[in-house]
């Protein structure tokens, strides 16, 4: 293992920024294990793990789950071999958690604070514009856009047939929201996290989005 090189990778990004795309290239490209809270959660759930109960109450009845049972998530997810280097030293890519910065401090305070944040910038107008036009298939899960994948026939889901539906979280308004909390809770990380913090103009196709993520791993050592 190259002492060197970024072990410890934080996706940060507003809603609709494209992370899980980034996420997918890097995964492919580099072997490295992607971390989802919301995968960890209900793999978590499912397994019927200790934190995966604690976690599971705070959901059956519509509450977060707060930052500590995340935290301890998390620390016990990284304690699986396929997120550790061959001297035992963690290694990952998390995407979902810190949005906070009383998260960031838990995280730091587990040793798992990050070496490198991949910050996907995303004008709002474009996020709102990208989340907006989706239009989803509740039958087959396929999700079409009215501007950028239309369906072939409008309203029809080209992969089943089912009726497509524009979601209530992907309205305007509901957007707008999202992207004010993401301002008021999340950009705050991008200061805290200067020193480690390479950003990554999201507003481009997604082919060059990822090339620019693959050029920063690569000066933080990387090799594909």
């Amino acid at each position: 293992m190259n002492p060197r090189i970024a072990q410890k990778i934080i996706l940060v990004g507003a809603p609709g920024a494209g992370k899980g795309t980034v996420a997918k290239g890097l995964v492919d490209r580099f072997g490295l294990i992607h971390l989802s809270t919301g995968d960890m959660l209900r793999a978590a759930v499912v397994a019927g793990t200790d934190v995966g109960m604690l976690a599971k109450s705070f959901m059956d009845r519509g509450a977060l789950v707060p930052d500590e049972v995340m935290v301890r998530l998390i620390s016990d997810r990284v304690q699986a071999k396929d997120c550790r280097n061959t001297d035992g030293s963690p290694r990952f890519l998390l995407d979902g958690f810190p949005r906070t910065l009383p998260q960031a401090d838990a995280l730091a305070t587990e040793g798992l604070g990050p070496d490198l944040v991949l910050f996907i910038d995303v004008p709002n107008e474009s996020v709102v514009r990208r989340l907006s036009g989706r239009r989803t298939c509740p039958a087959c899960g396929s999700v079409h856009h009215i501007e950028f994948a239309p369906p072939l026939a409008d309203g029809i889901c080209d992969r089943c047939g089912g009726t497509l539906v524009h979601r209530s979280d992907d309205h305007d308004a509901t957007i707008r929201k999202r992207l004010d909390a993401f301002a008021v809770q999340t950009a705050p990380l991008v200061q805290r996290y200067g020193s480690v913090i390479e950003k990554v103009d999201g507003n481009l196709p997604p082919e060059v989005v990822l090339k620019a993520a693959v050029a920063v791993m690569r000066r933080y050592g990387f090799a594909t």
